[in-house]
């Protein structure tokens, strides 16, 4: 429910217009200091039915950080009250986080933030390609996916795996067909998992190619794909197919299967 603001501009030059709810939350995250001195805002912006923000914290903290985000989503609740605003929570319970552990995810966070309103406005402005499907048949057996359902339809779908037990000669053969098919239309489907199959995937993408990408992640109700699958969606080249299971030999075994149904034409009849 977009009580917080809502979108304005287009792809190139958006905005969220707050409410004044969102006011109020934009208001007390930037003052989040006064909750815990030992907190500093570093990245936020309020979307219009969700908020992300970005902490630092400059020492060990005494409480974990939920009691403190907890405490935030209080005085919130508090102030809008106090301005005349409806009883009841202005949040749903709980909230999702992730501690930034490696180098460089740093960057991406900053960048996920700050462009999190264009993103909305994409997904708005080609709703086509941001298409979400709980139960697309494939085989005889439901699948969610996400992205550009339509690549199902392409005539020229060619699965791409790579064995060990290829020799040089068979995998230039494969390559070339791959990166022919790719640079003229073509779809290449696979969960991309060894070195050498994400090696084909790069210079593929390379040559403008459409993918279908088998995944073992689940797709939860609010999945949204990562910066580099999320141009790719953008562009209409992407297709992600969910075949959530611990990754395993099994998993990946299963997931190369379907990667052949769909590249043998078992798939896209429906759509």
């Amino acid at each position: 429910m977009p009580l917080f603001g809502h979108l304005t501009g287009g792809v190139s030059n958006t905005k969220i217009e707050k409410s004044r709810l969102g006011l109020i939350i934009e208001r007390n995250i930037r003052a989040i200091g006064a909750i815990c001195p030992k907190l500093r805002l570093l990245q936020y912006i309020i979307m219009p039915d969700h908020v992300h923000f970005l902490l630092f914290a400059t020492e060990p903290l005494e409480l974990p950080v939920g009691k403190y985000i907890s405490m935030l989503k209080i005085r919130i609740g508090q102030e809008w009250r106090l301005e005349g605003g409806e009883e009841g929570p202005v949040f749903i319970e709980n909230f999702y986080d992730r501690i930034i552990s490696r180098k460089g995810q740093l960057d991406v966070a900053f960048r996920y933030i700050r462009e999190n309103s264009r993103r909305l406005a994409v997904r708005r402005a080609r709703p086509e390609f941001f298409r979400r499907v709980n139960g697309l048949d494939i085989g005889g057996r439901r699948y969610a996916a996400y992205g550009n359902i339509y690549l199902l339809r392409n005539p020229f779908r060619e699965q791409v795996v790579v064995h060990r037990r290829d020799s040089e000669a068979e995998r230039a053969a494969k390559r070339e067909r791959w990166l022919h098919a790719a640079a003229n239309g073509g779809v290449l489907v696979s969960p991309f998992i060894s070195p050498a199959e994400k090696a084909i995937r790069s210079e593929a993408e390379a040559l403008n190619a459409k993918i279908i990408l088998i995944t073992n992640e689940a797709m939860p109700q609010r999945y949204k794909p990562a910066a580099h699958d999320f141009a790719l969606c953008e562009a209409g080249r992407l297709l992600i197919i969910s075949l959530p299971m611990e990754i395993s030999r099994t998993s990946c075994l299963a997931m190369n299967t379907l990667a052949a149904t769909i590249s043998e034409g078992e798939a896209g009849e429906g759509v």
